[in-house]
């Protein structure tokens, strides 16, 4: 089965095997990845390796903590304010649905504006917006790098002194000056691990300004204290991640898994365009390389597409709500193999109901 889930999603063959030799007897030492105390010898080297990795990878600067946390990017919503409204004011660009619920729940906190919104045409489209869309006096701007429901991808960033994103969806899966952001957190569920890890990027000078009603668990000053270890860190996600990132770096690092996902996105892509029977929603300038939602000529098609969809080994390929159809989310793990298999059933399909 390839599993085209938006998230949690698909991890690579390597990482499960491994975790699965481990989950029994991990490095010889008697106990199970999931027993092993947070504290302890048997996991320590893992908690130490996963964050030097994501410095390699990701080439992270000096002046960066890398947090590993809990919560989900959803719980990030309410801690980006919170660590971060100094003066009480923030601009948000809306691309999509998650972007919105952050926007929604940065408003409790302070002076917040959307700044920029694409939500007249159903987000499929990255707004556009330049230097003079921002205030001059807001402590950040916060964007969602990749929109995993409608399909979108920011390729152009603002310039602004703390810009703050979400790249849940994104993140890994193509070369990312970390330098031109003030905070970077993605959910570790689509690109990273499995459910249960948070990784938060965060640049030093941005880690003692949490409003006093800054909740101590959610402040980054605290997990950058205790090296993440202010309480029990989701061990088991912390280790799935560190088994992804050796796998991401045996390929060749970002710029070769880059390289994989331009082709993959291009193969899928080019046959929607040209199948003359499904459709892609999104400006082609705006399209996201993870997540590619289509449809067909109606959405009852849609629904019988879905339904023989696991028969051909397609899994998770429904659309969702929101958008309706179909979705197809491609991220690092998927193979090549996967998308072939999901174009050759499209094909079938398209030439069964035509």
């Amino acid at each position: 089965m390839y599993n085209f889930s938006a998230g949690p999603g698909v991890l690579a063959k390597e990482v499960l095997l491994e975790a699965q030799k481990d989950l029994i007897n991990f490095n010889n030492s008697g106990i199970s990845i999931t027993e092993a105390s947070h504290r302890g010898k048997v996991y320590e080297p893992i908690h130490t390796e996963c964050i030097a990795l994501f410095k390699e990878l990701m080439n992270i600067p000096e002046n960066y903590e890398v947090l590993l946390v809990q919560g989900g990017a959803s719980t990030q919503f309410e801690a980006v304010p919170l660590n971060l409204l100094k003066k009480g004011k923030a601009d948000y660009i809306v691309t999509g649905n998650f972007a919105k619920k952050a926007y929604k729940e940065a408003i409790k906190y302070g002076d917040v504006v959307a700044a920029a919104s694409s939500e007249d045409k159903n987000f499929t489209y990255i707004p556009s917006f330049d230097e003079s869309s921002f205030r001059s006096d807001i402590d950040y701007v916060h964007c969602t790098s990749n929109n995993t429901i409608f399909g979108t991808k920011m390729n152009k960033f603002p310039e602004v002194e703390t810009l703050v994103c979400d790249m849940s969806s994104n993140i890994l899966s193509e070369v990312v000056d970390v330098s031109k952001f003030g905070v970077i957190y993605a959910g570790a569920q689509k690109n990273i691990s499995c459910a249960g890890l948070t990784v938060v990027i965060v640049r030093k000078d941005l880690l003692d300004q949490a409003m006093p009603i800054c909740p101590t668990m959610l402040k980054w000053s605290t997990q950058a204290k205790d090296n993440s270890l202010y309480n029990t860190p989701p061990c088991f996600s912390i280790y799935i991640a560190c088994l992804t990132l050796r796998w991401l770096k045996s390929l060749g690092g970002i710029p070769a898994i880059q390289k994989i996902n331009e082709a993959k996105a291009k193969l899928l892509y080019d046959y929607i365009d040209n199948s003359g029977f499904y459709v892609n929603p999104v400006r082609k300038e705006d399209r996201s390389m993870m997540n590619v939602p289509f449809v067909s000529p109606s959405p009852e098609l849609d629904a019988e597409f879905c339904k023989g969809a696991e028969a051909a080994g397609i899994m998770a390929i429904k659309g969702h709500r929101l958008v309706g159809g179909m979705r197809a989310s491609i991220y690092n793990a998927m193979p090549v193999e996967g998308i072939e298999c999901l174009i050759s059933y499209m094909k079938k399909f398209a030439e069964e109901h035509k």
